[in-house]
């Protein structure tokens, strides 16, 4: 897989319109490196709440098998979340409950890599530890470091067109991508 451009998708945890962390989503495929191509994943928002009566009764929805699906071929993951009091937005947490239900489980062995966005100044911390955990219940390998935190949203991306426009985190989110794509190669390399 050395030479191989790998196919990373990149989940977006909020469903505003008007979300920062949609923008960073949106800006990443630009600060990619060579070696990796970007693409994003299928929106959650139309996921029915989990529910074991759904599954029982008539099995996964079909929008969320491909979600799973694309999940499970992508060489790596990139989570680009914001923080809703405190933790996961309920959308991205009900997605994976229900992809953590599947047996041939999309998240096992796959390397992924967090972003948050927060207009103070943790900047969407807490909520990364909390999906750290989610992840690691369901088997994903997670890149620690650097981390991409990005603090006072509103001081870093243009009022009018969302453009991100700071160029030290653009620096740092860079650095994580290169350190990522090197990161999935070695963990790939173990298979």
């Amino acid at each position: 897989m050395t030479d191989q451009q790998l196919d990373v998708l990149v989940i977006c945890g909020s469903l505003r319109k008007g979300s920062y962390n949609a923008a960073l989503a949106r800006t990443l495929p630009g600060l990619a490196p060579a070696g990796m191509k970007l693409r994003p994943a299928s929106s959650f928002e139309r996921f029915p709440i989990y529910n074991f009566d759904i599954q029982n009764a008539t099995g996964f929805p079909a929008e969320i098998v491909a979600w799973a699906e694309a999940i499970r071929s992508a060489d790596g993951l990139i989570i680009v979340s914001p923080e809703y009091n405190w933790s996961i937005p309920g959308g991205l947490k009900n997605a994976i409950d229900w992809a953590s239900r599947m047996k041939d489980q999309p998240f096992k062995d796959k390397p992924v890599a967090l972003q948050s966005v927060a207009g103070g100044i943790l900047g969407g911390s807490r909520m990364q530890y909390h999906l750290r955990q989610s992840l690691t219940s369901v088997d994903a390998v997670l890149f620690g470091r650097p981390e991409v935190i990005v603090t006072f949203a509103a001081q870093k991306f243009d009022e009018k067109t969302l453009e991100f426009k700071d160029q030290a985190a653009i620096d740092m989110i860079k650095l994580q991508l290169g350190g990522f794509e090197k990161f999935i190669r070695r963990v790939s390399a173990k298979d």
